[in-house]
This record gives C-alpha cells, structure tokens and sequence, in this order.
C-alpha cells in the first residue's frame, strides 16, 4: 500500500506504523472497499488508555475514544475515512482516509507512543518525539512496516 503521511510517501508499506520500536497502529484495506484499524491509545505517561481492533474496541477506559467512520454508499465508494475522537478534549487522535484502493492518507493525528513520546501528523509534515518536522520524503519500503523512531 502507499501510505502518505503529511507530505511524506511511503511506498510499499504493508500498513504498520511503528513507533518507538513497538506497532501501535495497523492499518488494512479490504477489497469491499473496507478500511480497518487497529491502534493502541497512550496518555503522555505512557499508560494504556485503549486498544481498538479491527474497527472495534478491545479496551476503552472509560468510554472516552469514540470511532467515527464514513458510511459506505454503493455509487461512491472512495474516499473511506475513520476518525478516532477524544470525547473528553474534542481533539483527533486519528484521521485516515482511503481515496484509491491501494492508497492511504492520515491526514492529521495527535497521539502518543507507549513511551510518551508525542507523534503528530498535519497535512504538511510529521514529528516525532524532540526530532525535526518530516515534510516532503519519499520511501519506497518493499513490504516493510513504516518505523518512526
């Protein structure tokens, strides 16, 4: 799959992003067209906040992340998107969008790994922990996870 992050490319990714060496966020594609993720939520502490699975969560303290998805309409398949919600802040954990069958974007995202260390996604760059904004790379990785460190 190609998966675009901000304005960076990675060609070939078979959907896991890794963050601080540990998969924290799956993404799979159906040939419905379906789009699926699976995440682990992190506070800036490091703690476990909630697990979702295959678009259904595993864990939720509190009932706090909500999972927002597009309706799948018969004439307009493309784009899909999901959106994960803090209920409590009213912020974007998450927000994918599948626009092609092989294409992803996260579009923007403000999460923490399970270090807690802040990883963040805009249209236009990523960052990861203290290391510099991300903007404009193109990597082909042949089948390999996306690892962010």
């Amino acid at each position: 799959m190609e998966l675009n992050m901000g304005s960076n490319v990675f060609r070939g990714a078979n959907g896991v992003i890794k963050l601080d060496g540990r998969e924290q966020i799956v993404i799979e594609v159906r040939p419905e067209p379906q789009l699926l993720l699976t995440m682990d939520v992190y506070d800036i502490g490091g703690s476990q906040l909630a697990h979702l699975r295959r678009n259904t969560w595993a864990f939720n303290s509190k009932n706090r992340f909500e999972l927002q998805t597009s309706a799948t309409l018969a004439l307009f398949t493309y784009p899909l998107w999901s959106k994960i919600v803090d209920k409590q802040s009213g912020n974007v954990i998450l927000d994918i969008h599948l626009v092609r069958e092989d294409t992803v974007h996260v579009v923007s995202g403000t999460l923490y790994s399970h270090k807690g260390q802040l990883f963040e996604v805009t249209p236009h760059y990523l960052r990861f922990a203290a290391n510099p904004k991300i903007f404009g790379n193109v990597h082909d990785l042949r089948g390999a996870p996306v690892v962010i460190t």
